[in-house]
């Protein structure tokens, strides 16, 4: 503690000792007559008088402490150990980084730190500039003659001061000089500061670890060097002896893999000759000790499978997919897309040999086929069960055709909503023609740029294209009802990849390559951008509660993001091995999946709560495997079906699967 520090505490003191006086008088005491008995004075509202010291030492000397590592004994018998000392730079840095730091005392009783409230420190500053504590105290209050002159004639006494009161002291001035003839031949002394050492060994032994960890150094002693084993014998065994051969493939090593020392017998002690690499080791010893830091790490056993998320088990999470109950051929090329109807009773299928089919979901019967003359890039069939009408995106067009599902009065619905009242038509730009297929007996759209996904609005009237190399119009939305067309309306930064709309609002998500953008269509403005990290999105997907959204990648890596949380992952999954493919959300079951190129579809149990304080739950489920590789391509795509935990695969081996509970 400084001198400082000394007469703060001091002055603390005082003015609580007078805080307690003022308190006291307060209520009138002053006033009091001689014969009127003394009213106690009020007790201190302070907390430091309520709470007992820390230290049960007494009043004894603190030197007695100076050599040892502690300070005293608390209330259970437990030492109470030293505050590490802080130098002038630590204050410093303290005082710029704290501005209530100058506040601060050390209490050298209890070695604690306290810090002076604002009223406590503007009594000292009152107190140091020689004024009262507190600021309602009058120094200057009128004389209160306290004398009862009732029947008295004269004062007490009406002597003169004496002579004596006003001339200094002759027995104090020969004391002093007493003193001082004492503390010139030595017979007083004074105790001196013990000075602290500003330097200490760097490479002393262990055994003064604990005098400097008494004086604050944090000690790390030095590594020990490597004890000589057997083969640093002057007599090894010949079992650690190399052999020719082995010693000249050393010198065919790096010099780093090049074993340091080679073991060599002798007849005794006095022939073995002097190491010369002793110097040299010695002085690299002493390098690492100056130059690398040694730090201190804590070493916590901890099971590695305790880290680990506690996840549900897979049998509570039934049902989902597991084994492959039907297949579907017919198809000679790659199936690129498979689209499942609202009821569930009918799938449709595009491959790259040109065909578009129609299967029965339970039978795997193939009830249609369309020869379209072009590989087909997607199918997608319309949402509403009134209405069966399939689109396919075939190189630069897009077709709808009539699957010719449903009863007479659909069908009419059907055929008039498919036919154009004029041959062809085209939106006010020309880059899109509405154009009559009396072949297919469906409507063509004929566009400027190879059309790769085609995705249906949930009303049904409305589906929305892209065509990557478009640049700025590279997404068009379509209106069935008007035969129109119209390109979205937002800037597009990057390639688009695909897209989706919104479950529930008038809202569409447009992934490019390295992030997702979400625009209202409404309002025409940008809502929410979700930054992907990834490198390159292949496919992306949204929840039918419309708040949480997956995207795959051409790296195997899968994206979980809620939201409503942030536009960061929440989730990021990596147990894929080649590219997505594609990935799908189930309807009414929490379930997810993902097709990859390395003939495999992962199903995983995606719960999502309608509570916001919980986060989803993300399970692993099952690894559906069964496709065959072509041309270095797996499954192409996946699609759940809309009513059953069932799962549609798509393969590059122009097969079909379905994946059953």
């Amino acid at each position: 503690m400084t001198r400082e520090d000394d007469s703060l505490r001091e002055a603390v003191a005082g003015e609580r000792q007078s805080s307690e006086e003022v308190h006291g008088n307060s209520d009138g005491s002053h006033e009091e007559g001689i014969g009127q008995p003394h009213q106690g004075v009020e007790e201190s509202d302070s907390s430091e008088d309520e709470v007992a010291p820390r230290n049960t030492i007494g009043d004894v000397p603190f030197k007695w402490y100076e050599d040892e590592g502690h300070i005293g004994y608390d209330i259970t018998g437990k030492k109470i150990k030293k505050r590490a000392k802080q130098d002038k730079l630590d204050s410093f840095l303290a005082n710029a980084d704290d501005s209530k730091n100058w506040r601060k005392i050390i209490d050298e009783y209890n070695d604690e730190e306290v810090e002076l409230t604002k009223h406590e420190v503007k009594l000292i500053g009152r107190m140091l500039r020689g004024r009262a504590p507190h600021a309602d105290f009058d120094p200057y209050t009128p004389y209160v003659d306290w004398f009862d002159w009732d029947g008295a004639k004269h004062p007490l006494s009406n002597a003169p001061e004496p002579k004596r009161r006003f001339t200094p002291s002759k027995w104090e001035s020969k004391k002093v000089v007493r003193y001082v003839r004492a503390i010139r031949k030595g017979l007083i002394k004074f105790d001196k500061p013990k000075e602290e050492s500003r330097f200490y060994m760097l490479w002393s032994d262990d055994s003064r670890s604990t005098e400097k960890a008494r004086n604050g150094l944090a000690y790390i002693p030095p590594p020990r060097p490597k004890l000589p084993g057997h083969e640093e014998s002057y007599n090894p065994s010949l079992e650690y002896i190399p052999t020719q051969e082995e010693i000249n493939s050393y010198q065919l090593m790096y010099e780093e893999d090049r074993p340091k020392f080679i073991p060599r017998r002798f007849t005794s002690l006095r022939n073995v000759p002097a190491y010369e690499n002793a110097t040299k080791e010695v002085f690299h010893r002493l390098m690492d000790l100056y130059l690398c830091p040694r730090t201190r790490k804590k070493r916590i056993n901890i099971d590695p499978e305790s880290l680990k998320p506690k996840l549900p088990s897979r049998k509570d999470l039934k049902p989902y997919p597991v084994t492959c109950y039907l297949e579907y051929r017919g198809h000679k090329g790659a199936v690129m897309s498979i689209s499942a109807e609202a009821s569930g009773q009918w799938i449709a299928s595009g491959s790259t040999d040109g065909t578009v089919r129609i299967w029965e979901v339970e039978t795997g019967r193939c009830v249609r086929v369309w020869e379209i003359g072009e590989g087909v890039n997607q199918v997608a069939w319309n949402p509403l069960p009134e209405l069966p009408i399939l689109a396919v995106a075939v190189g630069q067009d897009v077709v709808l055709l009539n699957t010719g599902i449903g009863n007479e009065d659909v069908q009419n619905s059907i055929e008039e909503l498919l036919l154009l009242k004029t041959p062809s038509s085209s939106d006010e730009s020309g880059y899109v023609n509405w154009v009559q297929d009396d072949k297919l007996h469906g409507i063509r759209l004929k566009h400027f740029k190879t059309v790769t996904t085609v995705e249906w609005h949930r009303k049904g009237d409305y589906f929305s294209i892209i065509m990557p190399a478009g640049e700025s119009r590279a997404i068009y939305i379509h209106r069935l009802s008007q035969k129109v067309s119209q390109r979205l309306p937002f800037k597009l930064h990057g390639i688009p990849v695909a897209s989706v709309f919104h479950p529930t609002r008038s809202v569409i998500l447009v992934a490019t390559k390295n992030s997702v953008r979400v625009y209202d269509l409404l309002k025409q403005k940008l809502v929410r951008k979700l930054d992907t990290g990834l490198r390159q999105v292949s496919s992306v997907a949204i929840h039918p509660g419309g708040d949480n959204v997956i995207v795959g990648s051409r790296e195997g890596k899968l994206c979980w993001f809620d939201m409503d949380l942030s536009s960061k992952p929440y989730r990021i999954l990596k147990c894929h091995e080649k590219d997505i493919t594609n990935v799908a959300f189930h309807k009414s079951y929490p379930l997810f999946a993902s097709s990859t190129d390395d003939c495999a579809a992962y199903v995983f149990h995606g719960m999502v709560y309608s509570d916001l304080n919980q986060n989803p739950l993300i399970v692993p489920l099952e690894i559906l495997r069964g496709h065959t590789s072509t041309n270095g391509r797996g499954v192409m795509d996946c699609q759940f079906h809309p009513r059953q935990p069932w799962l549609f695969t798509a393969g590059a081996d122009s097969v079909i699967k379905l994946y059953c509970h």
